[in-house]
């Protein structure tokens, strides 16, 4: 066995120490990489559909989540009842469930939410489809979307209220609602999911 270090095999021994000390962050570094792991996910753009879609949950298995289970309308919700807009909306779901949002708050997918670029955190708005009669009303808790031509983000729960999980994207009409519109609207909606359940 010769075990001789020449010239080519020391300087190819010592390019492989410097690279892999490149490659470990020192304690000091930890930090600085965390928040750009942070950022770099904030900025990502949500997934429409694709692979992930098996791995949802059934609907009807224990977990569940109905509008029953929606959290109440908070008081001091920001009041955008003079807010219309038309755009294209698209949904994220278990790509970025549990990851925090703009608002501090976890992404959960099975929550009525979206995220907007402008409105109010906090504030509520009535999504519709043009042209039929499902609408749905979520509280924007995040920011985005970051995909150029689209204006609105739903949750997987929201997306599927509406019946565009599948398609992924769908043009809405978006408008806005004072803090009584919503509560009103929110009631409306737990009493048809009740209605057709039975």
């Amino acid at each position: 066995m010769n075990l001789r270090l020449t010239r080519r095999r020391l300087g190819s021994l010592a390019a492989v120490s410097v690279l892999a000390g490149c490659a470990m962050p020192g304690p000091q570094n930890q930090a600085a990489s965390d928040s750009l792991r942070t950022t770099d996910v904030a900025f990502s753009a949500p997934q429409g559909y694709g692979s992930a879609l098996a791995a949802l949950p059934a609907s009807g298995t224990a977990k569940d989540n109905s509008l029953a289970n929606a959290q109440a309308l908070d008081d001091d919700s920001p009041d955008v009842h003079s807010f219309h807009q038309k755009g294209r909306a698209s949904w994220y779901g278990r790509a970025f469930h549990g990851r925090r949002t703009a608002s501090g708050e976890r992404f959960n997918m099975g929550a009525l939410t979206a995220a907007h670029r402008t409105l109010p955190l906090g504030s509520y708005v009535r999504v519709s489809l043009p042209g039929t009669s499902k609408w749905v009303v979520v509280k924007i808790n995040d920011r985005g979307p970051y995909v150029r031509g689209r204006v609105l983000d739903l949750s997987y729960a929201a997306a599927k209220v509406l019946g565009l999980q599948h398609a992924g994207t769908a043009k809405v009409d978006i408008e806005g609602l004072s803090r009584q519109e919503a509560k009103s609207a929110q009631a409306e909606m737990v009493a048809a999911n009740s209605n057709s359940d039975n």
